[in-house]
């Protein structure tokens, strides 16, 4: 098998690819679809699963080749659980890291937009800000309630300490009830976006992997 072959199939696989140009390697991975979480959804449905990324990131960040790491966004979001452990992940690797918004980074993608050193969304890309919802049956009892309270205290948590927006901000785009007609909540497109200072810049392919490559250089100490 060519390492064309290779590469291919590894897109397929894993939704991953390494590339080296400038005498820069970086790897690539994407966070899609749905974040699937402890439990399996349905194959119809375009899923993240967090088992498959979490190794990938040890791997990453344990890979003397690896210059630095892309993770393109395209999300609706999913598990909160999983979505935070990768953003955690993310947040915590010593190698630079860039993340992209693409489509959709919305729910508890959000997290992980902003866990990488830059982040970046498109202008057309957009990102739905909204409290934690529940499926299922949920106890009528203070308990329960005072559960998705502090699951959400830890989402708001980990957005405002990695980005610029402030926690007055975050609640208020959170608790709006005039632009979601069956849910309270702000849908924000890129240009909103990094003016409220959830997601640093506005751009594009080339920005992101710009920025990252600069990020390689500043470490090793390059001139160029």
């Amino acid at each position: 098998m060519s390492e064309k072959e290779k590469q291919t199939e590894q897109i397929k696989e894993t939704g991953e690819i390494v590339t080296e140009n400038d005498g820069v390697t970086l790897h690539l991975i994407s966070i899609i679809g749905q974040i699937e979480g402890h439990n399996i959804l349905p194959e119809t449905q375009k899923t993240t699963k967090y088992e498959h990324i979490l190794p990938s990131l040890v791997a990453i960040e344990e890979d003397a080749r690896a210059d630095g790491l892309l993770v393109l966004l395209n999300t609706v979001g999913g598990d909160v659980e999983a979505g935070l452990a990768i953003a955690e992940m993310l947040a915590g690797m010593s190698k630079p890291t860039v993340s992209l918004v693409l489509g959709g980074g919305h729910s508890i993608g959000i997290p992980i937009a902003v866990s990488c050193d830059v982040s970046f969304i498109v202008p057309s890309a957009t990102m739905t800000v909204h409290p934690v919802r529940t499926t299922g049956t949920v106890l009528g009892v203070p308990q329960a309630f005072r559960g998705l309270e502090k699951m959400q205290e830890r989402i708001n948590k980990f957005i405002v300490s990695h980005s610029h927006i402030t926690s007055v901000q975050l609640d208020k785009y959170m608790m709006n009830t005039r632009e979601l007609s069956t849910d309270v909540g702000t849908v924000l497109d890129g240009y909103a976006a990094v003016s409220s200072g959830l997601i640093d810049k506005v751009g594009g392919l080339a920005d992101a992997l710009a920025a990252l490559k600069d990020a390689v250089r500043r470490i090793r100490g390059d001139e160029k």
